[in-house]
């Protein structure tokens, strides 16, 4: 049975020109192979850069089951969930009528999927992971926000340097981190993640509505910036006010990926107010 479509959802970010040097990396970052190889001096280093990266985190059926997920969720027979957001450009064009893999060229990402689909909430809640994310904040994680990112071939756009923590409303000194999955590999080519190591020591930075909810290009700091490649199934693991970005996908390769937010259980919350006092009033109604 096919469930009736939900009224569309846009992103709100936009297309537009941005200087040509904004994502160029000056390396390459390196990873710890498995979880259970993650030692103490990474968990040092992860305070110190902001980031961890694990290759080889999730296994290749584990990559499947969230793939498999998504097509799910694309479906239309999932009751209940609307948290697909098109691209504004999918506006006049009948996406219902098209196959799970079709609609993907059009979807910039999901959100809020975790309790839809029992594979994606698996992956979500995988121990491995959550003893890391535990180890690495030093409380319980509380798992407060699930999304799915999508760059399709030669249409993925950017997502401008930001800091995710400008979208939370969640105490500033609280050790909240993204867990970023590469579902596909994730290249230079195809919109990796590019990060400024260290720069969550920093603090918050004033974001402005431009081409999305960002950080001024006049205002990035890309000196020493890393690009972050991934196989499918590798793990970054940041700091939420670490400076990063994804450049779009200029290749033919589809790049998608899971992305969940974990702050200490303990974490106070704060207002919508406190956050736009820190981070920009132009940020109200943002979502990551």
């Amino acid at each position: 049975m096919t469930i009736a479509a939900p009224e569309r959802l846009f992103d709100d970010g936009v297309s537009g020109d941005y200087p040509p040097d904004l994502y160029d990396p000056k390396g390459i970052t390196t990873g710890v192979d498995g979880f259970a190889n993650v030692t103490d001096a990474h968990v040092a280093r992860f305070h110190a850069q902001g980031f961890l990266v694990v290759e080889n985190a999730f296994s290749t059926q584990e990559v499947q089951n969230g793939l498999d997920g998504l097509d799910h969720l694309l479906s239309g027979k999932v009751a209940g969930f609307d948290g697909i957001h098109y691209e504004r450009a999918s506006a006049g064009i009948a996406v219902e009528e098209l196959s799970p893999l079709q609609k993907q060229d059009y979807v910039r990402k999901f959100m809020h999927f975790v309790d839809y689909d029992d594979r994606l909430h698996g992956l979500a809640h995988h121990p491995q992971l959550l003893t890391l994310v535990q180890r690495l904040i030093g409380d319980i994680p509380l798992l407060f926000q699930d999304m799915a990112l999508l760059k399709p071939p030669r249409m993925g756009r950017e997502k401008p340097w930001h800091q995710d923590h400008a979208y939370f409303r969640v105490d500033l000194e609280a050790r909240v981190v993204g867990c970023w999955i590469a579902l596909d590999e994730a290249t230079i080519e195809n919109g990796c993640m590019v990060i400024a190591p260290g720069s969550h020591l920093k603090g918050p930075v004033v974001h402005f509505q431009r081409r999305d909810w960002q950080i001024c290009d006049t205002d990035v700091d890309n000196s020493d910036a890393l690009a972050v490649p991934l196989k499918p199934g590798g793990l970054l693991i940041f700091q939420s006010l670490l400076h990063h970005g994804t450049p779009p996908n200029l290749s033919a390769q589809r790049r998608r990926a899971l992305q969940f937010h974990y702050r200490p259980q303990s974490a106070p919350l704060t207002s919508q107010e406190e956050r736009l006092a820190l981070f920009g009033g132009e940020g109200l109604g943002a979502e990551c």
